[in-house]
C-alpha cells in the first residue's frame, strides 16, 4: 500500500468527518443530549479519502453522572442526579465522488446509529415545586437512533487539508415518548463545520482542529427547542512506524444560545465542559483490503449543566474492494 494510500485511509478513520452523529446521554440540551457527538473528529479531521466508496464503524462508550442535585430535562420530565451508561455503534457508508466540485472532493454519506442506554435518577421532579414525585427510577433499551446524512467538501494543497462538512439529522428513528433513555430527538437537527489539518509525511507529525454550530428544531412531544450550540475539537499526533501513531486529543463545547418553549421548564439551561484525552492508531492489511483501526479516549471536566464523564471511541475503516 502506497504512503498516499496510508494517509488516505488513516484520514478516513482517524477524521470522522462523516461519523458526528451523537448518541451521548452527557450533553447539555433537552434529554441532556446534543445531535453533534463530540470527540467523533480529532485526527485529521480536514483530509477527504481519495474518489471511493467507504465502511467505517465506531464502537462509542459513554459514562458520566450528575449529582450534587443538578437537575436535568429528560422524555419532558424532570429528573435530579442522574447517573448513565452508553453503549452504541455507529456505521457510516460514504461516497467520495470522483468528479471534483469547486476544485475539491465531495464525499457523502449515511450514518445508522444503534445502541443501549442505560440512565438511572435519585427522583422524577414535580415542575412546579422542584420536589421529587418519585424516586429511585431507572430506564434501559437497545433503540435505533435517527439516521443522519452527511456532506463533505474538501481541498488539498501540500501540507495543507482543509473542509465543511454538514449533517441532517431525520427525526425518524425509535424515539421512547415520555422515557428518560433515548437515542432518537424526534427533532430535526443540522450541524455545520469547518476543519483543517496540516501534515508533514516526512516528520509524521500531524495538527488538526475543528469548529462548528448545530442548529436544532423542536420536539414536538415535549414542547421543547433545543438552543444553538458551539464546538471545537483538536488533535497532535505523531507517527511512530509506518502503521502505529499516538497523540493527544479534546474538545470544548458551548451552547450559545438557551432552550425554548413550554417544555424548557428549566429556563435557558445553556451547557458548557472541556475535555482532553489521548489516541493510538493502527493501520494493517487484511487480505488485499487496508484496513485502519483506531482508539480515542476522552476525560471530561468544568462541567456546567451535563453530566461529567468519560467516553471512548474504537474505530475500524476501510475501503469496499481492494484499495489502491
Amino acid at each position: 500500500m502506497s504512503k498516499a494510500g496510508k494517509i488516505a485511509l488513516a484520514a478516513l478513520v482517524a477524521s470522522g468527518g462523516l461519523i458526528t452523529a451523537s448518541a451521548s446521554p452527557a450533553n447539555a440540551a433537552e434529554n441532556g443530549v446534543g445531535f453533534y457527538l463530540l470527540g467523533g473528529r480529532g485526527p485529521m479531521a480536514g483530509y477527504i479519502p481519495p474518489p471511493g466508496v467507504y465502511i467505517q464503524n465506531d464502537v462509542y462508550y459513554y459514562s458520566g453522572s450528575g449529582g450534587g442535585g443538578r437537575n436535568f430535562p429528560s422524555g419532558g420530565q424532570l429528573i435530579a442526579n442522574v447517573d448513565a451508561t452508553l453503549w452504541a455503534d455507529f456505521v457510516t457508508g460514504s461516497w467520495v465522488m470522483p468528479q471534483e466540485v469547486l476544485g475539491g472532493n465531495l464525499a457523502l454519506g449515511v450514518i445508522v446509529p444503534f445502541g443501549e442506554p442505560d440512565v438511572s435518577a435519585d427522583a422524577v421532579l414535580s415542575p412546579a415545586r422542584f420536589a421529587p414525585i418519585e424516586r429511585g427510577i431507572a430506564d434501559n433499551a437497545f433503540i435505533f437512533g435517527d439516521p443522519v446524512a452527511t456532506a463533505a467538501l474538501g481541498w488539498h494543497s501540500g501540507n495543507w487539508h482543509w473542509n465543511v462538512t454538514g449533517l441532517l439529522n431525520i427525526p425518524v428513528g425509535d424515539y421512547r415518548e415520555g422515557e428518560i433513555a433515548n437515542l432518537s430527538f424526534n427533532r430535526w437537527a443540522g450541524d455545520i463545520s469547518g476543519a483543517l489539518t496540516w501534515l508533514n509525511p516526512e516528520s509524521g507529525i500531524e495538527l488538526s482542529a475543528t469548529a462548528g454550530f448545530t442548529f436544532n428544531g423542536t420536539n414536538d412531544v415535549t414542547d421543547y427547542t433545543t438552543g444553538t450550540e458551539f464546538h471545537v475539537e483538536w488533535a497532535a499526533t505523531k507517527a511512530l512506524t509506518k502503521q502505529l501513531s499516538v497523540g493527544l486529543v479534546g474538545y470544548y463545547y458551548d451552547q450559545i444560545t438557551g432552550d425554548s418553549g413550554p417544555g424548557a421548564r428549566l429556563g435557558d439551561f445553556k451547557g458548557q465542559v472541556t475535555a482532553l484525552g489521548g489516541t493510538i492508531a493502527y493501520n494493517f492489511q487484511l487480505g488485499p483490503t487496508p484496513i485502519s483501526a483506531r482508539v480515542k479516549i476522552y476525560r471530561e471536566f468544568d462541567a456546567v449543566n451535563r453530566l461529567e464523564g468519560t467516553a471512548g471511541y474504537f474505530t475500524v475503516a476501510f475501503p469496499l474492494g481492494a484499495g489502491k
